[in-house]
């Protein structure tokens, strides 16, 4: 797969801090950006909620049986929010 340009705004402390790893690395600002993306993605594509709402193909069907099957046993209390996370791009 091929590389494209995106534009996104950060902070100036996020992107000296971005500049300060990649230099003490010897890799590129992207490198960084990417494999912390990387990183991110990866934990977010395990996250029950996001298997369950998102199309993704590599949720088989057994899976989404047992996710579901245990959230059938949750009382409304189990399920109240605790944490909400947003991100922006």
């Amino acid at each position: 797969m091929g590389s494209k340009a995106v534009n996104f705004k950060l902070d100036e402390k996020r992107i000296l801090d971005i500049r300060q790893v990649a230099s003490v690395f010897h890799i590129t600002m992207t490198d960084v950006v990417n494999e912390a993306l990387d990183e991110y993605l990866s934990a977010v594509k395990r996250d029950p909620f996001y298997r369950l709402t998102a199309k993704v193909d590599d949720a088989s069907k057994k899976e989404t049986e047992e996710v579901l099957s245990a959230l059938d046993d949750l009382s409304d209390d189990d399920l109240e929010v605790t944490t909400v996370k947003h991100f922006s791009v």
